[in-house]
């Protein structure tokens, strides 16, 4: 248990020391001995404190969760509310100062009340507001108090590990998975869009002469009489699209403000693609690329398929593998080390520093109590993998890698739209979602669309906005006095009134480049026979309104 000094107790340890020195100097016994009473009255507060709060923890002081559930569903850019409660079991009231969230950092999370007392005997109940501006599967691991002592000289933080875990899905699939489902006006029908294949169907396609096997309730009688030949009527099997959405999610995408990443808009744009579909009773394939294809999913349709796509979009652009997370073996280690450390009941005293292999094994017994079932991440050796399973099951973050991946995009497309190519049913139409190739000639790109287009399958290609991350709020470097750039020569870091009167010029330069290189890619897409799309509407209003809810979060400061 460590304790922290208020204001008011470094204020009276250096009036304590000051009146001592200037007891000493003027020689002063009775000054010295006020001083010396000061230090020694901040003492034995200190021990009042220690033993205070020993009696609250040794009495039973808990939080809990409102609710059964120890997990929760929430649409990106939306907020939620959890109940929790904070009980004292002691006979002597406790006071804090300060309640807060320990969550993950893609989570904005705030208390109502932050401050306060919980009565002898009692219990407080406290309202935990989350807002949730990115996809994924995140931990609200619990809460941490700062609690006063009698003399209210000393803080203590006291934290409570109790995981909760906070599933994000896109917002369109948000709606779509919570409509009611049956009764006559949800059942879909049978038919779609006239096909080209000859089949059962409504639509007359031609009338041809009778050949053996034909059935006889397909006769045309009255034709057949008029010409003088026995003719049959052939009808178009009606059918409906088979959709492909192809989303690029390189690692480099994710960077940009939370929720403002190009990223998050193209999930939003993939999903109301989706579900788009999905409600017309079209059957929906998905695959996600990394720069392989991460997860690929075969085209059905109905409100079960509607789930996995959910999922693997929610899921499947995380940033746990090793090839995309910016953090080593060492670093998960840590992580792990961390948040295991209050959940065990030993404290992990039997685990020495630096022993993964038995650090790995306790995090694997513990998995059972983690709000989300999770696949083991790639990882360098099993060791690996099961440290950042941990991280995954208890939704704590991992940074994104800061280097791009270094296999050309365009390649990686034209591999997944061979495969469409290949894949049975056979597809109607492809939607990729990702950045344009590169300058150049996209030789195995452009014989991929060809190939497609032979097979009559439109192919539609939705270009990442990079503009919202681009724009305000900008947020400022940390403060620090000086930076070396390596020649021995020492730089300022701009302050934060310089840094907002530069942030809008330089990024109104780097939008302006940004629109000029896709300008480009886009020309280079139309002579492919790529149909160019711009974001829906509904996703731009959606992100407009997440924006708008980060700068409420987060002010700019200057």
């Amino acid at each position: 248990m460590q304790l922290y000094p208020t204001r008011t107790a470094a204020h009276l340890a250096i009036a304590g020391v000051a009146v001592m020195g200037a007891g000493l100097i003027a020689r002063e016994p009775a000054i010295v001995g006020w001083g010396g009473a000061i230090l020694v009255a901040i003492a034995l507060a200190r021990g009042v404190t220690l033993v205070s709060v020993a009696r609250i923890r040794a009495a039973g002081f808990e939080m809990l969760w409102g609710g059964s559930r120890r997990t929760l569903r929430s649409a990106r850019g939306g907020t939620v509310e959890i109940e929790a409660e904070v009980r004292n079991r002691d006979t002597l009231a406790a006071r804090y100062v300060k309640l807060r969230a320990i969550a993950s950092s893609q989570l904005d999370v705030r208390i109502e009340p932050n401050r306060g007392e919980v009565s002898a005997s009692g219990r407080l109940k406290v309202k935990v507001i989350v807002q949730t501006p990115r996809v994924g599967q995140h931990g609200l691991h619990g809460l941490a108090l700062e609690v006063h002592g009698a003399p209210g000289l000393f803080e203590v933080p006291l934290t409570f590990a109790n995981p909760y875990g906070i599933e994000v899905l896109p917002r369109p699939f948000m709606a779509y998975l919570t409509q009611p489902r049956g009764g006559r006006s949800h059942i879909l029908a049978a038919s779609g869009r006239p096909g080209r294949v000859r089949g059962e169907g409504d639509d007359l396609r031609e009338l041809r002469e009778h050949q053996p096997g034909d059935p006889f309730r397909k006769i045309a009688w009255k034709a057949s009489a008029r010409r003088g030949t026995l003719l049959v009527r052939e009808f178009e099997r009606e059918e409906r699209d088979v959709v492909w959405i192809l989303v690029d999610a390189a690692v480099e995408l994710w960077a940009g403000p939370l929720g403002r990443a190009p990223l998050d808009l193209m999930i939003d744009e993939a999903s109301a693609i989706a579900t788009r579909h999905l409600g017309r009773g079209d059957r929906v394939g998905l695959m996600i690329l990394a720069p392989g294809p991460r997860a690929t999913i075969a085209p059905d349709h109905g409100p079960g398929h509607g789930q996995k796509i959910a999922h693997a979009l929610t899921v499947g652009c995380g940033t746990y593998d090793v090839d995309r997370s910016e953090l080593d073996e060492a670093d998960v280690a840590s992580r792990v080390l961390e948040h295991l450390r209050p959940l065990d009941a030993r404290g992990l005293a039997d685990v020495r520093r630096g022993d993964l292999d038995r650090l790995a094994a306790r995090a694997e017994s513990m998995r059972a109590r983690a709000p989300f079932s999770a696949p083991a991440p790639l990882g360098r050796s099993q060791r690996e993998r099961t440290l950042r399973r941990y991280l995954a099951s208890y939704g704590i973050e991992s940074p994104a890698r800061t280097e791009p991946e270094r296999r050309d995009p365009a390649v990686i497309v034209a591999e997944a739209l061979t495969h469409v190519a290949r894949a049975k049913p056979r597809a109607s139409m492809v939607y990729v979602l990702g950045p344009p190739p590169a300058d150049g000639q996209p030789g195995q790109l452009s014989d991929a669309v060809r190939r497609l287009s032979r097979k009559a399958v439109r192919v539609m290609w939705t270009l990442p906005d990079f503009e919202p991350g681009l724009g305000p709020p900008w947020e400022a470097p940390r403060p620090q006095e000086q930076e070396n750039d390596g020649d021995d020569t020492q730089r300022s870091v701009p302050s934060d009134k310089a840094f907002h009167e530069l942030a809008p010029i330089a990024a109104e330069a780097v939008l302006l480049r940004a629109r000029a290189a896709q300008t480009r890619r886009e020309a280079v897409l139309r002579k492919m026979g790529v149909r160019v799309l711009r974001l829906r509407a509904a996703t731009q209003a959606a992100q407009r309104a997440a924006v708008a809810s980060s700068d409420a979060a987060h002010p700019p400061q200057g």
